[in-house]
């Protein structure tokens, strides 16, 4: 009797199964919710050096030039590093060129329009453990820490210069300075020195470990030698505070002649974009890892054909930064700068 009763269900279980497979094939098949996130990468562009331009994304990986290729500042001048503040605001910092004296920083409410805000001028004749430092302030980087409530303030100097023989020199000489404040007004002094080894390092960004403590990513500006076959690669080291103590950074991140690192968080929180710029003005590069301790990896993108790229930047996009934006404030760029 119950073979019979199974016998006589059976065409009506299969129905019933084959029924919550289409379900739930269906329901897989639907298009995820859009995200709630969106990024701004903040650059200048090939020709234009300096000079503040805006590209956006709403997954990180493929970004829209906004502004019809139009500069978003007229005021604005230098490798653009945009943190937010304990106030909300937004805090831009940049300089006139390398040999400008001042750090000059500029502010905004909703990153379309900026105001200047302040300047400061580090005092490079009394860094310890780098004596006869040049008036160079190279690429003025900002970070803003909020467990101590502190702006991390960071550029390179070097102490020797170049010449014709040997350029290389000066550039080896590079070594990554810092300040810290809390309003951008008053900071510590005199500046100092991020990192206590011997090593050449410029464009240092700072981020937080969700594993605990700091990573700064650098460049490695030695020059590249059958010696020293790091040269002129990204690089990261992390060490428990904010100031370190950081070790000597792992292996490269990058190939060799990149530079200017800028990095975010992937939508789902569960990879790492590194992007940098493969100099000057060729094109960017990106390398991706679910932990900042690694394992990275070379993603395929900008290699002019369309069906092996797994990302897409701006055509002529240099040196800039990359930060998380919410999509209301996407969609009020795009209006702010349509193409």
């Amino acid at each position: 009797m119950v073979k019979g009763i199974l016998r006589a269900l059976a065409p009506m279980l299969f129905v019933l199964g084959a029924g919550q497979a289409l379900a739930q094939a269906a329901e897989e098949a639907k298009p995820a919710a859009e995200s709630e996130k969106a990024y701004l990468f903040a650059h200048m562009m090939k020709g234009d050096y300096g000079t503040l331009y805006y590209s956006v994304s709403t997954d990180g990986l493929h970004w829209t030039f906004l502004n019809k290729g139009k500069p978003v500042s007229s005021d604005y001048h230098g490798h653009a590093s945009i943190a937010q503040g304990p106030d909300g605001r937004y805090y831009l910092v940049g300089n006139k060129s390398d040999d400008d004296p001042l750090i000059r920083f500029w502010v905004s409410d909703d990153l379309i329009h900026w105001e200047p805000f302040g300047t400061y001028e580090p005092d490079l004749a009394k860094v310890k453990n780098h004596p006869h430092a040049l008036q160079r302030i190279g690429a003025p980087k900002l970070f803003f820490d909020q467990p101590s409530g502190q702006f991390l303030l960071m550029w390179h100097t070097p102490n020797v210069p170049g010449s014709d023989e040997d350029p290389e020199r000066y550039w080896a000489s590079q070594r990554t300075l810092y300040v810290l404040s809390k309003d951008l007004k008053t900071f510590t002094a005199p500046p100092k020195r991020l990192f206590t080894w011997d090593m050449a390092t410029i464009d240092t960004i700072m981020q937080p470990n969700p594993a605990g403590g700091y990573c700064a990513i650098v460049k490695d500006e030695r020059y590249p030698s059958y010696n020293w076959t790091m040269g002129k690669t990204i690089r990261i080291t992390c060490g428990p505070t904010l100031t370190g103590p950081f070790p000597e950074p792992g292996p490269p991140l990058s190939p060799n002649f990149r530079e200017a690192p800028t990095l975010i968080r992937s939508p789902d929180g569960e990879d790492w974009y590194l992007y940098y710029e493969q100099y000057a003005g060729t094109s960017y590069g990106l390398s991706m890892a679910p932990r900042l301790e690694g394992p990275w990896y070379q993603v395929s993108g900008n290699s002019g054909v369309p069906e092996w790229n797994r990302y897409e930047m701006t055509p002529g996009a240099r040196h800039g930064s990359m930060l998380p934006i919410s999509r209301a404030q996407y969609d009020a760029l795009v209006k702010a700068f349509p193409n």
